[in-house]
């Protein structure tokens, strides 16, 4: 992969005024559309796309802008200039949910469900239409003008090769490690890799913490082989079939989880109905970055802050964990 970051001001149409945020595969900015005069985001990947390359990235790209949902940003161009490919989408100033919630935060159930409907409801949607999204995480969760949550970022997404889930080609890992599925970490991404990764937020939501922590090669190897760590050693007192659920859509083979995301949001609702009939439901989080702003606007200052970098591996681990398969 070339290394270099784009320095021109402007690609194609769009003037770029501001970095917004970086991983190690991309760079996001704030930008002006000259002929719109609307303020977008231009997100840049990293290398030169000529040939071939090119014309897959238009392609897939293609199919993705196609994509339309209340919870999904829409791509509203793309391109390649200069062999630097380009995605623009609409810009919202209210940041995502991990500006929303730091880690470390705890959510109260009832915020928790809430996100899930939505969160699920637009995957659940691109995994009709064929696509895994393959890095679902807050960072990749947009919060909209009218508080809504909007799935972004499709640059690690591919096209499924089946829609059957017991099926798949092995690809190099593409992802983030700490919501990585076992299964995504070899090379073999499918539908419940998404609902896998939703269950890591879901335990982080209500923990404070991911299940696992450590180096790249330490989380990598607990995902494979260790089970999420109970949340009564994590100090944490929740009804037994809410737990359920969660560890379910957590387990390490993909056909053990629900058999779709949408049945997952469906049965961590009513095991919270459940709980919540039964009187066992716990007392809400006290973490001030909880429920008590999920309903206001991110203050200028929490806007300006820039993504976070994330945690990626250029290693085909399909290869390093060949002898475990």
């Amino acid at each position: 992969m070339n290394d270099r970051r784009y320095l021109k001001s402007k690609i194609d149409r769009y003037h770029l005024r501001s970095l917004l945020g970086k991983s190690d595969m991309s760079e996001v900015f704030m930008a002006d559309d000259e002929e719109s005069q609307k303020r977008v985001a231009v997100k840049l990947l990293y290398g030169s796309r000529r040939g071939e390359e090119a014309q897959q990235f238009l392609t897939k790209t293609a199919a993705i802008a196609e994509l339309h949902h209340p919870h999904i940003m829409p791509i509203l161009d793309y391109g390649i200039e200069d062999e630097a490919a380009f995605i623009v989408m609409e810009y919202t100033p209210y940041g995502d949910l991990r500006q929303r919630h730091p880690k470390g935060a705890q959510l109260d159930l009832i915020t928790i469900i809430e996100y899930v409907q939505q969160i699920s409801k637009a995957l659940q949607y691109i995994h009709e239409k064929g696509y895994v999204h393959r890095d679902v995480k807050p960072h990749n969760l947009l919060i909209g003008e009218h508080n809504e949550l909007l799935l972004s970022d499709f640059g690690t997404s591919i096209l499924s090769h089946s829609l059957n889930p017991l099926h798949s080609t092995k690809r190099e890992f593409e992802g983030t490690a700490p919501y990585a599925a076992p299964e995504q970490l070899r090379g073999k991404s499918r539908r419940s890799s998404d609902q896998y990764a939703l269950g890591i937020m879901v335990y982080e939501w209500i923990t404070g913490d991911w299940p696992f922590n450590g180096s790249f090669y330490e989380i990598t190897h607990q995902h494979l082989f260790v089970a999420p760590p109970p949340l009564q050693k994590r100090g944490i007192s929740y009804p037994q079939n809410i737990e359920q659920v969660l560890m379910r859509a957590l387990e390490k083979e993909p056909t053990q989880r629900f058999p779709s995301i949408k049945r997952f949001a469906e049965e961590l609702e009513w095991s919270y109905k459940i709980a919540q009939a039964r009187g066992q439901l716990p007392s809400p989080a006290e973490n001030k970055q909880s429920a008590s702003v999920q309903d206001q606007p991110l203050q200028k200052a929490q806007r300006a802050q820039p993504l976070r970098q994330q945690f990626r591996s250029p290693l085909p681990f399909h290869q390093a964990n060949k002898q475990n398969n």
